[in-house]
C-alpha cells in the first residue's frame, strides 16, 4: 500500500526537521516493527474491501477476490519496507503500483474503487502503527507519530499518481484496441461474413447486439469531400434506445444500428436533421447475418440521389431507382424505347410534351388534374397526350407502358 516517492529519500513534511536523524530513525523503526503483522493488516483491509465493494467483486468474478488478497498483501509488505527505509524498496514499489493500475483497468474495476481501496489501506496501516505504538510503548513521542503520519499520507499522493497514470494509459490502450476490433468486425459484416453463424455470434458479443435485436444500416456518401456527410446523431438515437457503431469504408461513412429500430419513415425523419450529404438506409431482417445486403442496398439508395443533395432516403422508398441503378446496361435501352422519340423533338415541343407526360403520370392519367397542375385547359392536355402516344408508340392507359414511361422519367430526373 503506501510508500515513499520515486526518489531514494522519503518525502519530509512541512514542519519536520531535515537534520533530525534521530526522529527519522525512530519513524523508520516504528514502521519496521509492523513487518511481522503485514499479512494480518493486509487481510483486514481485504475483508473490508470485499464487504464494502461486494457488487464490483461479484460482477468481475472470484478470480478478482483472490487477486485482491494477494495484491493487498504484497502492497502492505512493500509499503512497510519503503516506510521503514529499506534501500531498494521505492523502485520496486513504483513498479508494483503501475502493474496494479494496469491490471485493475484490464479487470474493469472502476478507478474510483481502486483509489478508495488505497485510501482505506493507508488508513488501516496508519491505525495499526498508532495501536502498535501505544500497546508496545515503542512510539511515545508525539512528534515521531506526527512525522510518521505525514509521511504515510503524503506517500499516498505519490502512490495514487503512479497508479492513476498507469490505469488511464491501459484504459486508453484497451479502448483503442476495442475500437479497432469493432471496426474490423464492421468491415467483415459489410463483406458478408455475418452469414457465418460463429462469426455472427462473435460480432454480436463484440458490438453488444442481442441475438433477437433488429438491425439496420445507414450509409452516407462522402462524394469526394473530407467533410462528414452525416452529423453526430448518437444522442438522438440513444433517446429511442437504438445503439450504433460507425466506420468508414471506401468513401462511405456507414453505421450499424441495433435495438428497437423504428420503421423506415420514422428512421428517415430521425436521421434527416443530421444529414449534410446523400444518405441511404436499409433494414436487415436477418440481423447481422444480412448486414452485407443492407449495406449494399443502403449504398444504392444513397447513390440514387443527386450529388450535392443533403437528404435521407430508405431503400423501400427508392426501389425503382435502385433497380435501375443496379442495371446500368438497361438504362440506355429504356430511354431509347420510351422517351427517346420525345427527346428528339424540337424545342419547345419536346420539353412541353415531357412536362405534360410527367404531370399525367403523377395524376394517374387524369387530364383534369394534370391541367390544374400545368395551368392550362383540359383539352390542351388531352391533345398533348395524343401527341405523346403517337410519337412514342406507347399508350397512357396501358399499365405496362405507364410503368416504363415512369421509370424513364425517373432516370431523366423529371
Amino acid at each position: 500500500m503506501p510508500a515513499r516517492s520515486a526518489g531514494s529519500a522519503v518525502p519530509r513534511p512541512a514542519g519536520s526537521q531535515p537534520d533530525d536523524a534521530a526522529v527519522l530513525h525512530d519513524v523508520e523503526a516504528a514502521w519496521a516493527a509492523l513487518r511481522p503483522r503485514a499479512d494480518e493488516i493486509a487481510d483486514t483491509i481485504t475483508l473490508t474491501l470485499l464487504v464494502r465493494d461486494s457488487e464490483v467483486y461479484e460482477r468481475v468474478g472470484p478470480e478478482l477476490r483472490v487477486d485482491v488478497r494477494d495484491s493487498t498483501r504484497e502492497h502492505i509488505r512493500r509499503g512497510i519496507e519503503v516506510l521503514a527505509g529499506t534501500s531498494d524498496a521505492p523502485s520496486s514499489a513504483i513498479e508494483l503500483w503501475r502493474e496494479t493500475g494496469r491490471r485493475r483497468a484490464r479487470q474493469l474495476v472502476p478507478l474510483e474503487t481502486v483509489l478508495n481501496a488505497y485510501t482505506l489501506g493507508t488508513r488501516v496501516l496508519w491505525e495499526a502503527l498508532v495501536e502498535s505504538g501505544r500497546t508496545t510503548g515503542a512510539v511515545t513521542d508525539e512528534h515521531v507519530l506526527l512525522v510518521a503520519g505525514q509521511r504515510v499520507w503524503s506517500a499516498l499522493d505519490v502512490q495514487n499518481g503512479v497508479l492513476v497514470e498507469a490505469y488511464r494509459r491501459e484504459s486508453t490502450r484497451m479502448q483503442r484496441q476495442d475500437l479497432q476490433r469493432q471496426q474490423s468486425a464492421l468491415d467483415a459484416l459489410a463483406e458478408g461474413r455475418g452469414a457465418d453463424p460463429q462469426f455472427a455470434e462473435e460480432a454480436r458479443d463484440l458490438l453488444g447486439i442481442a441475438a433477437d435485436a433488429r438491425v439496420a444500416c445507414v450509409v452516407a456518401l462522402f462524394d469526394g469531400s473530407l467533410d462528414e456527410p452525416l452529423g453526430a446523431l448518437e444522442d438522438r438515437l440513444e433517446r429511442v434506445e437504438v445503439s450504433c457503431h460507425w466506420h468508414v469504408r471506401t468513401g462511405r461513412y456507414f453505421g450499424l444500428l441495433s435495438g428497437p429500430i423504428p420503421d423506415d419513415s420514422e428512421l428517415v425523419a430521425l436521421i434527416e436533421p443530421h444529414a449534410t450529404g446523400r444518405v441511404g438506409i436499409a433494414a436487415s431482417p436477418e440481423g447481422v447475418a444480412g448486414f452485407a445486403t443492407a449495406f449494399q442496398l443502403a449504398t444504392r439508395a444513397a447513390e440514387t440521389l443527386g450529388r450535392g443533395e443533403a437528404r435521407v432516403v430508405s431503400v423501400t422508398d427508392r426501389l425503382p431507382e435502385v433497380l435501375l441503378a443496379g442495371s446500368p446496361q438497361v438504362t440506355p435501352l429504356l430511354m431509347r424505347e420510351t422517351l427517346g422519340p420525345l427527346l428528339a423533338q424540337p424545342e419547345p415541343l419536346g420539353s412541353t410534351l415531357l412536362e405534360t407526360l410527367a404531370a399525367l403520370l403523377r395524376h394517374d392519367g387524369s387530364p383534369t388534374h394534370a391541367a390544374e397542375e400545368l395551368f392550362c385547359h383540359r383539352n390542351t392536355v388531352i391533345y398533348r397526350a395524343r401527341q405523346i402516344e403517337e410519337i412514342t408508340g406507347r399508350t397512357l392507359t396501358s399499365p405496362r407502358d405507364k410503368m416504363l414511361l415512369s421509370l424513364a422519367l425517373m432516370v431523366s430526373g423529371r
